[in-house]
Protein backbone atom coordinates (compact mmCIF):
# COMPACT_ATOMS: atom_id res chain seq x y z
CA UNK A 1 0.00 0.00 0.00
CA UNK A 2 1.54 3.46 -0.72
CA UNK A 3 2.38 5.40 2.43
CA UNK A 4 -0.89 7.88 1.80
CA UNK A 5 -1.92 7.75 5.62
CA UNK A 6 -1.63 11.80 7.28
CA UNK A 7 -1.00 12.50 10.81
CA UNK A 8 -2.86 15.37 12.58
CA UNK A 9 -0.84 17.13 15.47
CA UNK A 10 -3.03 16.65 18.26
CA UNK A 11 -2.82 18.11 21.93
CA UNK A 12 -2.92 15.46 24.64
CA UNK A 13 -3.14 15.53 28.47
CA UNK A 14 -2.01 13.61 31.23
CA UNK A 15 -1.24 12.66 34.52
CA UNK A 16 1.89 11.64 36.20
CA UNK A 17 1.35 8.29 37.87
CA UNK A 18 2.88 8.93 40.96
CA UNK A 19 0.50 7.75 43.52
CA UNK A 20 -0.57 5.37 41.29
CA UNK A 21 -1.57 2.05 42.93
CA UNK A 22 -4.34 -0.97 43.00
CA UNK A 23 -5.93 -0.70 45.76
CA UNK A 24 -9.40 -1.44 44.91
CA UNK A 25 -11.24 -3.89 42.06
CA UNK A 26 -13.80 -1.97 39.91
CA UNK A 27 -13.18 -4.18 37.03
CA UNK A 28 -12.05 -7.88 36.02
CA UNK A 29 -8.24 -6.94 35.87
CA UNK A 30 -7.98 -5.47 39.37
CA UNK A 31 -6.39 -7.58 42.27
CA UNK A 32 -5.62 -5.43 45.12
CA UNK A 33 -3.24 -8.23 46.75
CA UNK A 34 -0.84 -7.71 43.63
CA UNK A 35 1.63 -5.01 43.82
CA UNK A 36 2.52 -2.37 41.24
CA UNK A 37 5.98 -1.31 40.92
CA UNK A 38 5.57 2.62 40.52
CA UNK A 39 8.91 3.05 39.42
CA UNK A 40 8.18 0.97 36.44
CA UNK A 41 5.29 2.68 35.39
CA UNK A 42 6.24 5.98 35.88
CA UNK A 43 8.83 4.87 33.21
CA UNK A 44 6.77 3.34 31.36
CA UNK A 45 4.47 6.68 31.29
CA UNK A 46 7.35 8.84 30.22
CA UNK A 47 8.10 6.68 27.00
CA UNK A 48 4.41 7.27 26.31
CA UNK A 49 4.74 10.93 27.00
CA UNK A 50 8.23 10.59 25.13
CA UNK A 51 6.29 9.08 21.93
CA UNK A 52 3.52 11.83 21.34
CA UNK A 53 6.51 14.24 21.55
CA UNK A 54 8.66 12.26 19.36
CA UNK A 55 6.19 12.81 16.71
CA UNK A 56 5.32 16.35 16.94
CA UNK A 57 1.84 16.44 19.10
CA UNK A 58 1.85 18.81 21.98
CA UNK A 59 0.95 17.23 25.90
CA UNK A 60 -0.12 18.79 28.60
CA UNK A 61 0.04 17.04 32.36
CA UNK A 62 -2.56 17.91 35.44
CA UNK A 63 -0.82 17.46 38.53
CA UNK A 64 -1.73 14.21 40.61
CA UNK A 65 -3.18 13.79 43.60
CA UNK A 66 -2.31 11.90 47.08
CA UNK A 67 -5.37 9.44 47.42
CA UNK A 68 -6.12 9.20 43.61
CA UNK A 69 -4.75 6.12 42.47
CA UNK A 70 -6.43 6.07 38.99
CA UNK A 71 -6.29 9.43 38.22
CA UNK A 72 -3.48 8.92 35.82
CA UNK A 73 -6.88 7.41 33.45
CA UNK A 74 -6.91 10.75 32.17
CA UNK A 75 -9.34 9.83 29.47
CA UNK A 76 -12.08 9.43 32.05
CA UNK A 77 -11.80 13.07 33.24
CA UNK A 78 -14.01 14.21 30.44
CA UNK A 79 -14.81 14.17 26.39
CA UNK A 80 -13.77 17.55 24.44
CA UNK A 81 -15.38 18.60 21.30
CA UNK A 82 -14.71 21.37 19.52
CA UNK A 83 -13.35 23.14 22.38
CA UNK A 84 -16.78 21.91 24.64
CA UNK A 85 -15.85 20.20 27.75
CA UNK A 86 -18.61 17.48 28.87
CA UNK A 87 -17.09 16.28 32.23
CA UNK A 88 -17.23 13.34 34.01
CA UNK A 89 -19.35 11.41 36.86
CA UNK A 90 -18.00 8.14 37.65
CA UNK A 91 -19.73 5.18 38.58
CA UNK A 92 -17.34 4.22 41.22
CA UNK A 93 -17.37 6.43 44.46
CA UNK A 94 -13.71 5.71 44.87
CA UNK A 95 -13.31 8.19 41.44
CA UNK A 96 -15.87 10.17 41.74
CA UNK A 97 -12.79 12.73 43.43
CA UNK A 98 -10.94 12.76 40.03
CA UNK A 99 -13.07 14.93 38.83
CA UNK A 100 -12.46 18.03 41.06
CA UNK A 101 -8.43 18.21 39.97
CA UNK A 102 -9.72 17.36 35.81
CA UNK A 103 -12.46 20.16 36.41
CA UNK A 104 -9.97 22.87 37.81
CA UNK A 105 -6.98 22.26 35.39
CA UNK A 106 -9.73 22.97 32.48
CA UNK A 107 -10.96 25.55 34.02
CA UNK A 108 -7.63 27.06 34.50
CA UNK A 109 -6.97 26.92 30.68
CA UNK A 110 -9.95 28.73 30.06
CA UNK A 111 -12.70 26.11 29.57
CA UNK A 112 -16.24 25.61 31.11
CA UNK A 113 -16.67 22.42 32.17
CA UNK A 114 -20.28 20.63 31.63
CA UNK A 115 -21.18 18.59 34.48
CA UNK A 116 -22.95 15.84 34.11
CA UNK A 117 -26.53 14.51 35.53
CA UNK A 118 -25.89 10.93 34.81
CA UNK A 119 -23.16 8.14 35.28
CA UNK A 120 -20.53 9.15 32.44
CA UNK A 121 -17.06 8.24 32.20
CA UNK A 122 -14.86 11.15 29.67
CA UNK A 123 -13.45 8.97 26.70
CA UNK A 124 -13.74 5.59 28.17
CA UNK A 125 -16.78 5.44 26.88
CA UNK A 126 -17.10 8.80 24.32
CA UNK A 127 -15.39 8.38 21.56
CA UNK A 128 -15.24 10.99 18.92
CA UNK A 129 -15.47 9.72 15.62
CA UNK A 130 -15.50 12.21 12.65
CA UNK A 131 -19.30 12.81 11.87
CA UNK A 132 -20.25 11.43 15.44
CA UNK A 133 -19.57 10.14 18.92
CA UNK A 134 -19.31 6.36 19.59
CA UNK A 135 -20.93 6.02 23.06
CA UNK A 136 -20.40 2.96 24.97
CA UNK A 137 -22.90 1.38 27.79
CA UNK A 138 -23.33 -2.12 29.47
CA UNK A 139 -20.79 -1.73 32.52
CA UNK A 140 -20.21 2.22 33.33
CA UNK A 141 -21.61 4.96 31.21
CA UNK A 142 -25.44 5.09 31.26
CA UNK A 143 -27.55 5.65 28.04
CA UNK A 144 -29.27 8.50 29.70
CA UNK A 145 -25.65 10.03 29.79
CA UNK A 146 -25.59 9.20 26.22
CA UNK A 147 -28.83 11.63 25.71
CA UNK A 148 -26.72 14.24 27.09
CA UNK A 149 -23.79 14.38 25.22
CA UNK A 150 -26.22 14.36 22.17
CA UNK A 151 -28.25 17.95 23.55
CA UNK A 152 -24.38 19.40 25.03
CA UNK A 153 -22.37 19.14 21.76
CA UNK A 154 -25.33 18.80 18.83
CA UNK A 155 -23.86 16.09 17.01
CA UNK A 156 -25.55 12.38 16.61
CA UNK A 157 -24.32 9.94 19.50
CA UNK A 158 -24.01 6.15 18.11
CA UNK A 159 -25.06 3.64 21.44
CA UNK A 160 -22.91 0.62 21.42
CA UNK A 161 -23.37 -1.97 23.84
CA UNK A 162 -20.76 -3.50 25.56
CA UNK A 163 -21.30 -7.32 26.94
CA UNK A 164 -17.99 -8.50 28.43
CA UNK A 165 -16.71 -7.38 31.60
CA UNK A 166 -13.17 -7.34 30.64
CA UNK A 167 -13.99 -4.69 27.99
CA UNK A 168 -15.75 -2.32 30.44
CA UNK A 169 -15.08 0.89 28.58
CA UNK A 170 -15.41 1.50 25.04
CA UNK A 171 -11.50 2.63 24.43
CA UNK A 172 -10.42 -1.39 25.38
CA UNK A 173 -12.49 -2.58 22.49
CA UNK A 174 -12.33 0.05 20.00
CA UNK A 175 -10.33 3.12 18.74
CA UNK A 176 -10.78 5.53 16.03
CA UNK A 177 -7.98 4.92 13.70
CA UNK A 178 -9.04 8.10 11.30
CA UNK A 179 -11.83 10.74 10.27
CA UNK A 180 -13.48 7.09 8.49
CA UNK A 181 -12.52 4.09 9.75
CA UNK A 182 -11.83 2.33 12.92
CA UNK A 183 -10.54 -0.86 14.90
CA UNK A 184 -12.34 -2.98 17.30
CA UNK A 185 -13.22 -6.45 18.69
CA UNK A 186 -16.49 -7.49 17.78
CA UNK A 187 -17.22 -10.24 20.57
CA UNK A 188 -16.89 -7.33 23.09
CA UNK A 189 -20.18 -6.28 21.67
CA UNK A 190 -23.91 -7.62 21.97
CA UNK A 191 -25.52 -9.09 18.53
CA UNK A 192 -27.28 -5.42 17.46
CA UNK A 193 -24.00 -3.37 18.17
CA UNK A 194 -21.61 -6.14 16.13
CA UNK A 195 -24.21 -5.04 13.20
CA UNK A 196 -24.18 -1.70 13.72
CA UNK A 197 -20.39 -1.39 13.36
CA UNK A 198 -20.10 -3.23 10.84
CA UNK A 199 -22.62 -1.42 8.77
CA UNK A 200 -21.28 2.07 9.76
CA UNK A 201 -17.19 0.64 9.16
CA UNK A 202 -17.36 -1.75 6.70
CA UNK A 203 -13.37 -1.78 5.75
CA UNK A 204 -12.78 -1.75 9.80
CA UNK A 205 -9.63 -3.65 11.58
CA UNK A 206 -11.15 -6.91 13.67
CA UNK A 207 -8.88 -7.36 16.23
CA UNK A 208 -8.40 -11.16 17.71
CA UNK A 209 -9.12 -12.08 21.18
CA UNK A 210 -5.47 -12.19 22.18
CA UNK A 211 -4.89 -8.89 20.86
CA UNK A 212 -7.65 -7.43 22.66
CA UNK A 213 -6.68 -9.08 25.94
CA UNK A 214 -3.20 -7.36 25.56
CA UNK A 215 -5.08 -3.94 25.23
CA UNK A 216 -4.11 -3.89 21.34
CA UNK A 217 -7.80 -1.71 20.62
CA UNK A 218 -6.99 1.26 24.25
CA UNK A 219 -4.65 2.66 21.23
CA UNK A 220 -4.34 6.31 20.58
CA UNK A 221 -4.00 6.80 16.55
CA UNK A 222 -3.10 10.27 15.14
CA UNK A 223 -4.54 9.00 11.35
CA UNK A 224 -0.84 8.02 10.29
CA UNK A 225 1.10 6.64 13.65
CA UNK A 226 -0.87 4.02 15.74
CA UNK A 227 0.29 4.12 19.43
CA UNK A 228 -0.39 0.45 20.46
CA UNK A 229 0.73 -2.49 22.66
CA UNK A 230 3.55 -3.84 22.25
CA UNK A 231 1.68 -7.56 23.31
CA UNK A 232 -0.99 -6.93 20.14
CA UNK A 233 1.32 -8.06 17.22
CA UNK A 234 -1.24 -9.55 14.87
CA UNK A 235 -3.17 -6.24 15.11
CA UNK A 236 -0.03 -4.33 14.44
CA UNK A 237 0.16 -5.91 11.40
CA UNK A 238 -3.06 -5.56 10.12
CA UNK A 239 -2.42 -1.58 10.52
CA UNK A 240 1.24 -1.74 9.03
CA UNK A 241 -0.68 -3.75 5.89
CA UNK A 242 -3.53 -0.76 5.41
CA UNK A 243 -0.65 2.10 5.60
CA UNK A 244 -0.53 2.88 9.18
CA UNK A 245 2.79 3.02 11.39
CA UNK A 246 2.52 0.91 14.63
CA UNK A 247 4.41 2.90 17.54
CA UNK A 248 4.74 -0.08 20.17
CA UNK A 249 5.03 1.59 23.98
CA UNK A 250 5.00 -0.94 26.91
CA UNK A 251 2.48 0.07 29.41
CA UNK A 252 1.94 -3.47 31.31
CA UNK A 253 1.73 -1.85 34.76
CA UNK A 254 -1.17 -0.38 33.84
CA UNK A 255 -2.90 -3.26 32.65
CA UNK A 256 -3.18 -4.36 36.29
CA UNK A 257 -5.62 -1.77 36.80
CA UNK A 258 -7.59 -2.39 33.63
CA UNK A 259 -6.06 0.71 31.89
CA UNK A 260 -3.42 1.12 28.81
CA UNK A 261 -2.69 3.79 26.52
CA UNK A 262 -5.21 5.48 25.55
CA UNK A 263 -6.66 5.12 28.99
CA UNK A 264 -3.98 7.46 30.41
CA UNK A 265 -4.41 9.56 27.24
CA UNK A 266 -7.04 13.04 27.37
CA UNK A 267 -7.51 14.27 23.92
CA UNK A 268 -8.24 17.85 23.77
CA UNK A 269 -10.19 18.81 20.34
CA UNK A 270 -10.63 22.30 19.57
CA UNK A 271 -12.28 23.93 16.68
CA UNK A 272 -10.90 23.56 13.66
CA UNK A 273 -10.32 26.46 11.16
Amino acid sequence: MPDSRVPRRRRYVVCEPRHFAVQYAINPWMHPDEPVDVLRALDQWQALVDAYRAHGHTVDTVKPVPGLPDMVFAANSAVVVEGRVFGSLFKALERRPESVPYEAWFKAQGYEVYHPESVCEGEGDLVPAGRWVLAGTGFRTTREAHLEVQEFFGVPVISLTLVNPYFYHLDTALFVLDEENVAYYPEAFSPGSRELLARLYPDAVLATHEDAMAFGLNSVSDGRHVFISPGATALAGQLADRGYVPVPVDLSEFHKAGGGIKCCTQEIREIRS
